[in-house]
């Protein structure tokens, strides 16, 4: 497990580490095919900050022969804000006093109804709180099987499962697990989740090799960036994709860099990151990991995601909302977070045609499904 293989690795001694780069070895890296995780800490470092214009070419150079001129599109469907964790800088956590929601099976086919309407979308993300005991696999289970007739691709964003588990749901339609391990500062963690079962964070840590065990077609991946030093998580996580990648090789993965949003509960972030230094990191990844999904939610601004679309990102949502049937059920309900993207599907796709580039709403059909 790769919860083994952090031990081995210093947060602080990797902190000192980046901050050592330099800008010889920023450009040794922009010059190498195959990069080493030495090489993504010069990426990531201070001492690449002047060498951004030359790392986005790089980058728009892999994403366009790797990708071609392409984005693919998602949306979120919120099934249920019920939590038993108490993170600090979410809106869910059990501690907000507000109603909460869990759609019931046919609330959810209104939600899917409601999706299609807004267009043609074929990738679903399914998120849920974190309750096992009022939303545990059985509802999951039964929320996939609603979905399957609308959406040929199905990912979810749920509590960690044991490997049967995961196993289980590849056999009702499910083609992708994402999961945030927030941070991987493992002294710091429970500062942020200091109760319920995100607490744990070894099972948290762990959860992506059960997914790999179970076969799980795709792994999304991410670090919530205004908790710890941004560059530090993110080469843990970047080791951590190598070693998953070792491991688990013929499984397919994606990177997410969600900053932290405004959230019930008032919690402000440690750490801001700029748009400057995200797209240094969005640069960092493609040119470290030529064939990984670089995706950006609704978080981030129409402009900036419009920007970086050609220049490393793959994936994008649109239309998001939030908040458990917030697109046709209960569109008032509490939101996780607050959106900054707030321009329809259809003018999200208008805008990426107009720059040039494809958008795809479909990359996944049942009849590649051996389990149906």
């Amino acid at each position: 497990m790769f919860s083994e293989e952090l031990d081995g690795y210093n947060w602080d001694a990797t902190t000192q580490e980046i901050l050592a780069k330099t800008e010889a070895d920023v450009l040794r890296a922009l010059a190498k095919e195959r990069l080493t995780i030495d090489d993504f800490m010069a990426l990531v470092s201070p001492a690449a900050a002047p060498l951004l214009e030359q790392m986005a070419q790089r980058s728009r150079e892999i994403t366009l022969r790797r990708f071609g001129r392409t984005v693919s599109m998602y949306i979120p469907l919120y099934i249920t804000n019920s939590c038993t964790n108490s993170c600090v800088y979410c809106g869910f956590n059990r501690h907000n006093k507000f109603q909460r929601v869990i759609l019931t099976p046919e609330q959810i086919e209104r939600e899917c109804k409601a999706i299609k309407e807004l267009g043609p979308f074929d990738n679903i993300l399914i998120v849920t709180g974190e309750n096992p005991h009022a939303a545990g696999v059985d509802y999951i289970e039964n929320a996939l099987r609603v979905c399957r007739p609308f959406f040929n691709n199905m990912s979810i964003e749920v509590m960690p499962l044991a490997a049967e588990d995961y196993a289980r749901l590849t056999h009702s339609g499910l083609n992708g697990v994402v999961c945030f391990q927030e941070t991987y500062n493992r002294t710091r963690y429970n500062v942020y989740h200091p109760a319920g079962m995100k607490s744990n964070f070894e099972w948290r840590l762990n959860g992506y090799d059960r997914m790999g065990l179970a076969g799980v077609h795709k792994i999304g991946m991410g670090v919530l960036i205004g908790l710890e030093d941004w560059r530090t998580d993110v080469t843990m996580m970047a080791r951590h994709l190598r070693y998953l990648q070792r491991n688990y090789w013929k499984t397919r993965y994606s990177v997410n860099f969600p900053r932290m949003r405004p959230a019930t509960g008032g919690f402000q972030p440690n750490v801001v990151m700029s748009d400057r230094e995200l797209a240094q990191l969005t640069f960092a990844f493609r040119i470290f990991d030529h064939d990984i999904d670089i995706s950006y939610s609704t978080r981030e601004r129409p402009d900036f995601r419009n920007n970086m679309l050609s220049l490393g990102v793959t994936s994008m949502s649109a239309g998001s909302k939030t908040d458990p049937g917030g697109y046709a059920v209960y569109p008032q309900s509490l939101e996780q977070f607050a959106v900054s993207d707030e321009r329809s599907p259809e003018k999200v796709a208008e805008e990426i045609r107009r720059l040039g580039y494809e958008v795809v709403w479909k990359d996944w059909d049942k009849c590649f499904d051996l389990n149906t």
